[in-house]
């Protein structure tokens, strides 16, 4: 079961703690089966509540995952080895097409937002006991939701889209409940999911958003959270649409009680209407970040949901960081205030080079996906050929096995730091790099 290696210890932390250190020194081995509850007790010599608390606590840490009556086993990729190691080294002189960050020159410039942000601290510094979300701010959030047609709610303001999920899931859900994510979706949910003792159900996407289909058979296999991008999702650039909604919040509305997350990142560098599920359960969110559209450094995000919801998350945020600071806050009102982001002019530079490559690839004969936001996804047969072939073409690309579970296989390409000049050599050697070698063989 587990070979030579032997598990140690007397109380729950020692097994626990002797568990870890066999993944991370390769001794257990992803997918091992670690030995039945009363039978490591019977070996240690120690209560079996004593290794229940053990397992448990490695679900929790997404160390490993119990299904039932097969057993536990080690992850098939741990919480400790999150798929963001699988980026490579980017040689010197080799195109990075691969990052997923924004283009810099469509960033604005801060200085100006930052001093304004210093002024109004100046004026009416931030001490204890104040509203964690300054009210300029959530004025001007609860203006933008209420013209992108979300419900009302209450809001708050966390360190990021992904602090904001986070905060949000462990509101409502406990180590072993499963949750439906999108396939291929963001890798850092992907991670963040059994991060926190949580199953994920995986469901299909298309360039539409979330497959209905797989979205009931995830909510019928027991999934009590569904977490949607709604556009620019991250690798596909799918983006809900209005149809594709109404869909999905007919299929909600036979499971009321499922947490509905919606993640909009892309606001403010997508052009295409927000189409919202959050109401269709009693429990929502949805998540907006400044990251992509202002900096990827000023981690403000806000978020607006069911008042059940709100407060927990609120009530949790008072017991750990209390809020998120005021002078970041400050920044992202000096900046939206200021217009400091032309959010057409974001969008259409996107979606130029985006389609253009798109276009590119087609007429080479490979079929690509990116409807919106700044990246393409290419399905291809064997992700490591095509990457390695790319990067020995000059250019660096990210490997699908980022973003999936079930999905097949892919590479994904974000055109922030390509012109319009570079789409066609890139197209080329990208059709190049997925045509099979000679002899029918891609490695």
């Amino acid at each position: 079961m587990l070979g030579e290696y032997l598990i140690i210890g007397r109380r729950a932390s020692e097994i626990a703690a002797s568990v870890e250190a066999g993944v991370a020194s390769g001794a257990l081995e992803p997918g091992a089966l670690l030995p039945p509850m009363r039978e490591l007790a019977g070996v240690l010599g120690v209560n079996p509540n004593t290794v229940a608390a053990a397992y448990r606590t490695l679900r929790e840490r997404g160390v490993i995952e119990t299904d039932g009556r097969r057993g536990s086993r080690v992850r098939a990729r741990p919480a400790t080895a999150p798929r963001d190691q699988l980026r490579m080294d980017v040689p010197e002189g080799v195109r990075d097409i691969a990052s997923g960050n924004p283009d810099v020159r469509l960033l604005p410039a801060l200085g100006d937002a930052l001093a304004g942000a210093a002024r109004r601290y100046a004026a009416d510094p931030t001490l204890y006991g104040l509203d964690p979300v300054a009210p300029e701010l959530a004025r001007l959030a609860r203006a933008a939701f209420d013209a992108d047609g979300v419900p009302a709610g209450e809001l708050a303001v966390v360190s990021g889209a992904l602090d904001g999920i986070e905060r949000v899931l462990a509101a409502h859900l406990r180590p072993g409940d499963a949750v439906a994510v999108e396939d291929p979706g963001w890798g850092s949910v992907l991670d963040l999911v059994p991060a926190l003792g949580l199953r994920v159900v995986p469901v299909a996407v298309d360039d539409d958003g979330p497959l209905p289909d797989s979205v009931a058979r995830a909510l019928a296999q027991g999934a009590r959270a569904l977490v949607v991008t709604a556009r620019a999702q991250n690798p596909t650039g799918a983006v809900v649409s209005a149809a594709r909604a109404e869909a999905l919040r007919a299929v909600l509305a036979g499971h009321p009680e499922v947490l509905v997350i919606d993640d909009d990142h892309g606001h403010g560098i997508v052009d295409l209407p927000l189409n919202v599920l959050g109401g269709a359960t009693r429990h929502w969110v949805l998540i907006r970040s400044t990251a992509k559209a202002y900096a990827p450094d000023l981690r403000i995000a806000v978020l607006t949901g069911d008042g059940v919801t709100l407060d927990r998350v609120r009530g949790r945020q008072r017991l750990g960081p209390g809020w998120v600071s005021r002078l970041l806050q400050y920044t992202a009102v000096e900046l939206w205030q200021a217009g400091a982001v032309d959010h057409a002019a974001v969008a259409r530079s996107y979606g130029e080079r985006r389609d253009a490559l798109v276009a590119a690839l087609a007429r080479r004969g490979v079929s690509a996906r990116g409807r919106s936001g700044m990246n393409v996804w290419v399905p291809v047969a064997e992700e490591t050929a095509v990457v390695t072939r790319l990067l020995g073409a000059g250019w660096a690309v990210a490997p699908g096995a980022r973003f999936r579970m079930e999905s097949g296989p892919a590479v994904r390409m974000t055109v922030s730091t390509l012109s319009l000049a570079d789409v066609p050599v890139l197209a080329e050697a990208v059709a190049s790099a997925v045509r099979p070698a000679a002899g029918g063989r891609l490695d």
